[in-house]
């Protein structure tokens, strides 16, 4: 698996997956993470996670609808988190697979580009 820039992610869709892909190794995933600002690897390798502290709960809420938009259009949906009221964090990964495949890539990726209101 190659691994790609920020905008060759963003230009791909991600694909159904019902099974039968091989998940990305945990050299893959960290080769991939490489290009992607903030995400990590979570989960013995089998997610990739991103955290932000947002000014307040609103500013939370707004992203994840924008996040959520973004994900039912690629038909590959997150794990999203708040907890505290302004901590909020993404996990990726590709259920049907038990670990992550280059759908969780480009969502991520996609993710990137959705304005984020952070506490300062």
């Amino acid at each position: 698996m190659e691994t790609m820039t920020p905008a060759q992610l963003v230009a791909k869709k991600c694909r159904p997956c019902e099974g039968g892909v091989e998940p990305y190794t945990v050299q893959q995933s960290e080769e991939q993470l490489t290009r992607l600002s903030g995400w990590r690897l979570t989960h013995d390798g089998q997610r990739i996670r991103k955290d932000w502290v947002v000014k307040n709960f609103v500013s939370g809420m707004n992203f994840f609808n924008r996040v959520a938009d973004i994900a039912e259009e690629d038909a590959h949906h997150p794990d999203l988190h708040l907890e505290g009221y302004r901590n909020i964090w993404i996990e990726l990964w590709t259920h049907a697979i038990g670990g992550l495949s280059e759908n969780d890539f480009i969502l991520a990726a996609k993710i990137d580009l959705v304005p984020v209101d952070v506490k300062k």
